[in-house]
């Protein structure tokens, strides 16, 4: 093993993702990701429970900047204003946009991802509306405001990943706009 390097949570993301792209998912071990990463096994298991997590990390740092976010808005706020003020703030723990659009392009060619994406989004969903409720409001209308920002939210990543340079609070209200005119009619 060579001399000891920094960084060992996104160098398992990077080779994870090479790997995956260059071989496939199903046929990318544990075992090939750590080597490519210069680690052992063992140390991928300090950060990751399985080859599907690498894909998925940081979704406990999502969380809380949305929580710090949403505890951040004044009180009196609309839910889906206090909502869209937490998916701003979370633009600043994004990775970066190729590693973003090559993590897509994996989890696109791979319905287990698929399934495994939207789980963490309807986690991400619920997290929102308990903080909703948290602030007062009913749980229906906390469950549909989180639901609908979730929605904002896939559209304005899709977006934002494509578009270089797209400033992403642009991208959000943008997206925003799009779910106001579907709504309307």
């Amino acid at each position: 093993m060579a001399r000891w390097e920094g960084n060992t949570q996104g160098r398992l993301e990077r080779a994870a993702l090479d790997l995956f792209t260059e071989q496939g998912y199903d046929r990318t071990t544990v075992a090939q990701i750590a080597r490519r990463a210069n680690l052992t096994e063992r140390s991928f298991y300090r950060w990751f429970s399985d080859k599907r997590e690498v894909l998925f990390g940081g979704g406990e740092q999502l969380r809380e900047c949305y929580l710090t976010a949403i505890g951040a808005v004044p009180d009196g706020t609309p839910p889906l204003d206090t909502l869209m003020a937490a998916l701003t703030a979370a633009a600043g723990i994004f990775r970066p946009r190729d590693f973003l659009r090559e993590r897509a392009a994996v989890i696109a060619a791979n319905p287990p991802l698929q399934e495994r994406e939207l789980v963490k989004i309807a986690s991400l969903a619920g997290t929102m509306s308990d903080a909703l409720v948290g602030r007062g409001h009913d749980a229906r209308t906390a469950r549909l405001t989180a639901d609908a920002a979730m929605a904002i939210a896939r559209l304005a990543n899709e977006r934002w990943v494509r578009e270089d340079g797209a400033d992403y609070g642009e991208v959000l209200a943008r997206s925003r706009a799009d779910l106001r005119s579907v709504l309307s009619g």
